[in-house]
């Protein structure tokens, strides 16, 4: 085989794994994103259930034990 027709396969095979990484990653970015607007509704739903307490509670909450 012609070393330029190699070189050209392996090329091509590289190319073919550095798009399926790059898939990943962009699959990885959305399912993040996907669950970081879970978190913020959540937060929000946490909020909004929270919005009748007197005022002053947890204000002076201990931790340190």
């Amino acid at each position: 085989m012609d070393m330029s027709l190699i070189s050209a396969i392996l090329g091509a095979q590289a190319g073919n794994t550095r798009v399926g990484v790059a898939l990943d990653f962009m699959k990885m970015n959305a399912d993040s994103a996907s669950a970081i607007a879970q978190m913020v509704s959540a937060a929000a739903q946490n909020a909004n259930s929270s919005a009748g307490v007197a005022a002053g509670v947890g204000t002076n909450l201990d931790v340190t034990a």
